[in-house]
């Protein structure tokens, strides 16, 4: 990795469960001698995206708050896709997701949450593998076969474990289902006790860009009934993708012709 890859990836170590860490800790993580890691320290604080909170600790910076303003004012799929759900939710009493593909993951982008949701479900910000669970397979199986087949020889284990098949012919197979039904329907796969419907989201280029999703708790559902949301999820899709689409449109035009 290149100077900005190492500094970049001390962001990686903050989390939920470990938001507060010293610069002796970043030291060790990094690998770096302690000059270059300082530097990176120093670089990342000035540009705001780590906050000292004393005796020499870190936490992340309120830049990370300012871009995420920013996306939230500026991201199509947040904003084209954010009234889709909210329908979606109002009409099935069921909690409704907007997920993309990020960095071989899938991340939440916005949810909206029915009244007494698990806390188990999605949240913006929240990530998780590409391999398990409905809103992740809804994006796997509509990548192009060249994508698959790098995955496959990457992370043949784990995909695998999420009983998508142990040889080449037998992913294939599982996705081709998948994309044969138009979603993905899930249980516990991810978390146990929650189920989900995802169907999957494409830019105006038509490659898949994320997945839109309806999820539950096991214990609310009679799972036949259920499954017949897959329409509703199928056509909330459809109208996410359209809506995205329209926006990122809007904003290739010059500001003049869009003020």
């Amino acid at each position: 990795m290149n100077s900005l890859e190492k500094a970049l990836g001390l962001l990686d170590v903050f989390t939920q469960a470990a938001p507060v860490w010293s610069a002796e800790d970043l030291k060790r993580y990094s690998g770096a001698s302690p000059a270059t890691c300082y530097r990176y320290i120093k670089t990342l604080h000035k540009a705001g995206l780590l906050a000292r909170v004393g005796n020499g600790a870190y936490t992340l910076g309120p830049r990370v708050l300012e871009l995420d303003r920013i996306a939230r004012q500026c991201d199509p799929v947040y904003i084209a896709g954010g009234p889709v759900i909210k329908r979606l939710a109002e009409r099935t009493r069921y909690s409704a997701l907007l997920c993309i593909l990020y960095s071989g993951k899938v991340m939440c982008v916005r949810e909206a949450l029915a009244p007494g949701a698990p806390p188990e479900l999605f949240s913006r910000g929240q990530s998780r593998p590409l391999f398990t669970g409905a809103t992740a397979k809804a994006i796997l199986a509509w990548l192009p076969p060249h994508q698959l087949r790098a995955l496959f020889a990457k992370h043949r284990k784990s995909i695998a474990a999420a009983g998508l098949g142990a040889d080449w012919d037998s992913f294939r197979k599982e996705l081709r289902q998948i994309r044969q039904d138009g979603y993905s329907l899930t249980m516990g796969e991810y978390n146990p006790g929650i189920v989900a419907i995802a169907a999957p989201l494409f830019n105006r280029a038509g490659d898949v860009l994320g997945s839109l999703a309806v999820a539950t708790s096991t214990e609310k559902i009679v799972l036949p009934k259920f499954r017949l949301l897959a329409k509703d999820v199928l056509a909330a899709a459809r109208e996410a993708t359209e809506r995205i689409a329209a926006a990122q449109n809007l904003m290739d035009l010059p500001a003049r012709a869009v003020g």
